[in-house]
């Protein structure tokens, strides 16, 4: 409506500041080839098709910039991404990318803001909808696939199996969602307390009372690892798995 303000939007901060040695690769593994385009270009292109995400953020290495550039000249042209580079860990990466977005926070703009990784190239719009839709209904939002192969063991050595309630263990994936601004207050909390998180819902857990919701991630949502994972997203991309 004409002279009305504009409806708050969601960031989704996309992350590709990590080496990645494992998957035995010289370049960062987000920048490899995965049919026909870079890693990271897949999930950035399924952030863009979602609505309500209204800001793009690759979280970068200073080293890739060459890389960087064509990803979005190249192969995401006419998709706008803001860049920012990361820090030393993954916590002081999502530190930085939202101070990237603060003025944007503070004055409500934007009210949501997803956290995926860039090795995650499989993710569908479908699951960023829902994860955005939980987020904003509940506050946070963590996907993940219920582990049915994990088993507790007792004894100092870990000598006996013993049964556990796997429905309520599952897999965490990304994006994982939460309100911009508990976000934000609590990650510079973590950081004014020296506070080393596992991940950014134990930041939230120790910093913030947004209850983190759980949501039914995918299969295909995999993360590129070891480079046998290339090869498996290849054949889901071609329909083969």
């Amino acid at each position: 409506m004409a002279g009305g303000r504009k409806s708050p939007g969601a960031a989704g901060v996309v992350l590709a500041s990590g080496a990645g040695t494992r998957v035995g690769a010289a370049t960062n593994k987000v920048y490899l080839p995965l049919a026909g385009r870079s890693v990271v270009s897949w999930s950035l292109e399924a952030f863009s098709r979602v609505e309500g995400i209204d800001v793009l953020v690759l979280v970068t290495r200073p080293v890739d910039s060459d890389l960087v550039e064509h990803v979005l000249r190249e192969e995401l042209a006419g998709i706008p991404v803001e860049t920012v580079h990361g820090g030393r860990t993954r916590q002081e990466s999502e530190l930085f990318a939202l101070r990237h977005l603060e003025s944007r926070i503070e004055s409500g703009a934007v009210d949501a803001v997803l956290l995926h990784d860039g090795a995650r190239p499989l993710v569908s719009t479908a699951l960023i909808a829902e994860v955005l839709r939980v987020t904003r209904e509940h506050g946070a939002a963590l996907p993940g696939l219920v582990a049915d192969d994990i088993v507790a063991l007792e004894g100092t050595g870990g000598e006996t199996v013993t049964g556990t309630d796997t429905a309520t263990l599952v897999r965490a994936q990304t994006p994982q969602g939460f309100r911009a601004a508990p976000l934000l207050a609590a990650y510079e909390q973590a950081e004014a307390e020296s506070f080393a998180g596992t991940d950014t819902a134990s930041c939230m857990e120790r910093f913030s009372e947004l209850p983190v919701r759980w949501v039914r991630g995918e299969e295909r949502n995999i993360k590129v690892t070891y480079p046998h994972d290339l090869v498996i997203a290849e054949q889901v991309l071609a329909g083969g798995g």
